[in-house]
């Protein structure tokens, strides 16, 4: 086997717990908009606003992997349905909403193991950050510790599709077997990573069950402090 020289990591779920985020993030976005515009919410709540962006994603099947061009779209339909002119603009009252959501999305507590592991592989590794969501490595405080961020929307893909891993070659200028990826999503990071010729750590922090419908992983830990 090859000797790794890049380390590629997922963030959500793989450095932090995404869910209490986002969960936070949408009543923060949804408290905003009722205190500054109540008429672009009028009648809707979290799980409305969940299903526009649900019909959003089926309208736009080429943009489904970019996860901002989802929530920015349907904040305009919102704001454009309660009367509200430019609501699609780059200064509108939705763009505002979206940088408020963004600012909570961004606000993550890491696992105890992710800074003392990151700091540890960064002097042995080229580290990049591959990741479908919307997260922001400076505004998350860690950029300082990777070589690069790539994402489902400068990728124009999402793990699992091999455009997203091509593009990290491309990037940091390895070949697959080169690189080892590390993430929790058994499909997108595990399967999509070694479907595209790299190596592939599962980080199962929960200690769940493998599929059954894919190939059993070929390395599995419980914390990044097992990666060495």
């Amino acid at each position: 086997m090859i000797a790794p020289r890049v380390i590629s990591l997922d963030l959500d779920d793989t450095l932090w717990p995404v869910a209490p985020v986002l969960a936070a993030a949408e009543i923060a976005l949804l408290s905003w908009l009722r205190a500054h515009h109540p008429r672009a919410v009028q009648g809707l709540d979290i799980d409305s606003m969940r299903e526009l962006r649900a019909r959003i994603a089926e309208r736009f099947p080429e943009q489904r992997h970019d996860m901002t061009f989802l929530r920015r779209r349907a904040l305009g339909e919102q704001f454009a349905a309660a009367g509200y002119a430019g609501a699609h603009a780059e200064d509108s009252p939705a763009a505002q909403a979206m940088q408020i959501f963004l600012a909570e999305r961004n606000r993550v507590e890491f696992y105890d193991d992710v800074r003392p592991a990151l700091d540890r592989l960064r002097r042995g590794y080229r580290l990049f950050a591959v990741s479908n969501g919307n997260a922001d490595l400076n505004r998350c405080g860690i950029a300082d510790l990777f070589d690069g961020h790539i994402t489902a929307t400068n990728a124009g893909a999402a793990k699992p599709d091999a455009r997203i891993f091509a593009h990290l070659l491309r990037v940091a200028g390895v070949e697959p077997a080169e690189v080892l990826h590390v993430g929790d999503d058994p499909l997108a990071d595990v399967v999509g990573a070694t479907r595209a010729g790299m190596q592939a750590v599962w980080l199962n922090r929960e200690g769940r069950p493998w599929p059954d419908e894919f190939e059993p992983p070929p390395r599995t830990v419980s914390t990044l402090a097992e990666i060495s």
